[in-house]
């Protein structure tokens, strides 16, 4: 497999002009996804539920994504619903992001849990059997998709899948799914490539999701409240939302260039320096915000239970794909600290300030780490739009 460097003028090439279909843009990290493709120059019909309406802010409103993409809402749960959805499309990939995405709420839904991430990951793979120009499918799921077994070395693609939780044994039986739809409907020499993608703990501007870590931060510190955060101990693999994304556009890119070897799974996760436990991730989030920021460290361990250390390894995306994390932990979370603070304000194009921190990104793509003077200089200039 040859590598695609993560350069702009080379991804657009690959994705100019392209038909994407695309689940789930009405979530932080689809609606990233759609904001990335766009820019790129793809040809986007995506499909999701609406953004939660309680009240919270979303980064589909926030960037404004309903006016990029020829927006269309289903649930992935109903197939005739989604089918009818995409009777129309003729995509040459699809991209399934669409998922519930909380361990917490899992406990809460069991039922719901499965069956949005199993048997809708099952309905958006049987729909792109009938799309006639398919050249693959990417089928997101999650660093939750093996048994855990509280290893302190990273697991691999081909490591056993599980999960104690409702969402991680989820997100396993999603893998399972996409495998046998590989091997059953997708096996021939000239079938469409279909490949799954497992990131770590993504955290970025946008997230206003209950129960996650950073907009539970963010939440208390923009109401003056404070924030009790539980198994600080926990160790986790962080990572800036771009991160995976770029991997998932590299990997998307061969897909679409008719490379048999992108079928598969791939797992994008951070360097070793990024997997840290809840409670280090906490305090360098405060210092890039600032001391208004009231935590109290929950140590009573009434929750229910979530693995207490995570991490995988990403070798085979590095060498097959050239593809490697451009963030410290440090300056991921300033990047974040400073989405929030430009949302708050109130002053800022929130579309022109999240493409100015993609735009950065791509830039330093070739950097060992983004400068953080150099990255805050782009960024401030995007959020004087507006």
């Amino acid at each position: 497999m040859g590598k695609l460097p993560l350069d702009e003028s080379r991804l657009r090439q690959a994705f100019a002009g392209r038909r994407i279909l695309l689940t789930g843009h009405s979530g932080f990290k689809g609606g990233w996804l759609a904001l990335w493709l766009r820019r790129l120059g793809a040809d986007i019909t995506a499909v999701a539920l609406p953004p939660i309406g309680d009240g919270r802010p979303s980064f589909f409103d926030a960037a404004g994504i309903e006016t990029l993409v020829d927006h269309r809402v289903a649930d992935i749960r109903d197939q005739a619903g989604f089918d009818a959805a995409v009777a129309d499309c003729d995509p040459e990939l699809v991209v399934h992001m669409a998922a519930q995405a909380l361990v917490r709420q899992s406990y809460a839904e069991p039922v719901e849990t499965f069956a949005t991430n199993v048997t809708g990951t099952a309905i958006v793979l049987d729909a792109a059997r009938r799309m006639p120009n398919l050249r693959g499918a990417l089928i997101v799921t999650s660093d939750k998709c093996y048994d855990n077994r509280e290893w302190v070395w990273g697991y691999r693609e081909q490591d056993r899948l599980g999960g104690a939780d409702p969402y991680s044994a989820s997100k396993g039986c999603a893998e399972i799914v996409v495998d046998a739809y590989r091997r059953s409907f997708f096996h021939g020499a000239n079938s469409p490539q279909i490949a799954s993608v497992r990131a770590g703990n993504v955290f970025g501007g946008g997230d206003w999701s209950a129960d996650r870590l950073i907009p539970d931060l963010i939440r208390a510190a923009t109401s003056n409240a404070p924030v009790r955060i539980r198994n600080p101990a926990s160790i986790r693999p962080w990572q800036h939302v771009l991160e995976p994304l770029a991997g998932y556009l590299m990997l998307g890119a061969r897909i679409l260039g008719g490379d048999p070897e992108a079928a598969g799974a791939w797992n994008f996760g951070p360097d070793a320096d990024a997997v840290v436990d809840v409670e280090t991730l906490v305090a360098t989030f405060r210092r890039h915000w600032g001391p208004d920021l009231d935590i109290i460290f929950d140590q009573r361990n009434q929750h229910p239970p979530e693995a207490g250390i995570l991490r995988l390894d990403s070798t085979k995306a590095r060498v097959a794909l050239g593809w490697r994390p451009r963030l410290s932990l440090d300056l991921a979370l300033d990047l974040t600290a400073g989405w929030y603070r430009a949302f708050y304000a109130g002053s800022a194009d929130m579309r022109a300030f999240s493409e100015a921190q993609i735009a950065r990104y791509l830039s330093a793509a070739g950097d060992t780490l983004l400068s953080k003077t150099g990255l805050n200089k782009q960024v401030e200039t995007a959020s004087s739009c507006g």
